[in-house]
């Protein structure tokens, strides 16, 4: 590897030559597939290990974006039908989110880089503990305003959608809505998303080519990329590709 890496240096560089700020995407979500595929294809490793080198993956990731003036990152980390896992995974990736939660308040790089940290989905579905660390995560970096990471935990794009309804229902029932006045802003406006721009780029990793539920109703003018490499794999020169071919193409709404 340390042969490779100057090369790798020089490759990033050859993608990345042309790039315009002004094209760049505001917004990237990112489907981390593959942890579990990672842990298996090396034999001798855990599940719970292969995620842990998903999470040193996404930091990597998170550094990459706040050098390429990404704003706005949001995560799929933890779907609804995750909780179908086995019992061992499912207890150990709750405590994975539950140290790395708490541990965002002690983060450097994201109190000096101003991120603030949100979490999105059904969170009542998560024990206790994990939901007391997301709200210190959240808490210790609600005044930050450059960057905003979104982690989709405990998420499923059809249930958000259901939720929405249901509350748009509940505020047509309590006279606070007329069903003439609905339309796109105020079903954005009753999302886990409410208030955030849709992304303009989706990348999923391991070569699987489907959103599997993620951001439904937001993707829909979103350009898709998708990536052979599994997620504890990603490197930077895989990435940049993505985003040179987000750059590349001619963005068309609704035509």
């Amino acid at each position: 590897m340390g042969v490779l890496k100057p090369i790798y240096k020089l490759y990033e560089w050859y993608i990345s030559r042309n790039f315009k700020p002004e094209n760049m995407p505001k917004h990237i979500a990112i489907i981390m597939d593959g942890n579990r595929r990672f842990s298996r294809i090396r034999g001798n490793m855990g599940t719970i290990e292969g995620h842990k080198r998903g999470i040193n993956t996404l930091e990597s990731v998170l550094d990459w974006c706040v050098d390429l003036g990404i704003e706005i990152v949001t995560v799929y980390a933890f779907s609804i039908e995750n909780f179908k896992r086995p019992e061992h995974e499912v207890e150990g990736l709750m405590k994975l989110f539950k140290e790395n939660f708490e541990n965002i308040a002690k983060n450097k790089k994201i109190q000096r880089n101003k991120v603030r940290v949100k979490a999105v989905g059904k969170l009542e579905l998560l024990p206790e503990d994990v939901r007391d660390a997301i709200k210190i995560a959240e808490d210790s970096t609600s005044t930050h305003n450059k960057r905003l990471v979104n982690i989709a935990i405990g998420y499923d794009g059809r249930l958000e959608i259901v939720d929405a309804i249901k509350k748009i229902s509940k505020d047509i029932r309590e006279g606070k809505l007329n069903p003439d006045e609905i339309d796109e802003d105020v079903v954005n406006g009753k999302l886990y998303t409410a208030g955030l721009e849709d992304p303009n780029l989706i990348i999923r990793t391991s070569g699987e080519e489907r959103l599997s539920g993620f951001l439904l109703w937001q993707s829909s003018y979103s350009e898709l990329y998708f990536c052979d490499s599994l997620w504890p794999e990603l490197r930077k020169v895989d990435f940049l590709r993505a985003l040179r071919s987000y750059q590349q193409r001619e963005r068309r709404f609704g035509v």
